[in-house]
């Protein structure tokens, strides 16, 4: 496999973690009541549509197509997310699992800059990175 295709493959994987953060926002957004927390969900997934916008020009403009659904993964993430949370999940626990989401996308992104990435597809995932960390952060900030 070629680089390009090994570093298209490796930030698809990014940008769907990126819709799936999108997802589960929505999810969360919908549950919340505080204004004040609801406001830092809502600008904690702003943040991740800027991502997926500079990720999926990246992927064109270095000759792929962005990959724009969440997957089966995604879609079983999503299920078990509505599962966890039930009908009455209060604020706490949504922070909660809302840490735990953004969690896991640090890891996978700190997983594909450890793989083959050329430079600048290495710093637009480090950025991205360093930006789920600062969002993690806001989200302890609420508890």
């Amino acid at each position: 496999m070629s680089n390009d295709l090994e570093t298209i493959e490796s930030l698809n994987e990014l940008l769907k973690g990126e819709y799936m953060a999108i997802d589960s926002f929505n999810n969360f957004i919908s549950r919340i009541e505080d204004k004040n927390v609801k406001d830092c969900f809502k600008e904690i997934q702003k943040q991740h549509r800027e991502n997926i916008e500079k990720l999926a020009s990246y992927i064109q403009d270095i000759g792929g197509q962005p990959d724009e659904n969440i997957g089966m993964k995604g879609k079983m993430g999503k299920m078990m997310l509505n599962i966890d949370l039930g009908s009455k999940a209060d604020t706490a626990e949504i922070i909660e699992k809302a840490i735990e989401g953004e969690t896991k996308g640090i890891n996978m992104a700190e997983k594909i800059l450890r793989g083959n990435l050329d430079d600048k597809s290495r710093d637009i995932a480090g950025e991205i990175l360093q930006k789920d960390r600062k969002s993690i952060e806001k989200l302890k900030s609420l508890i």
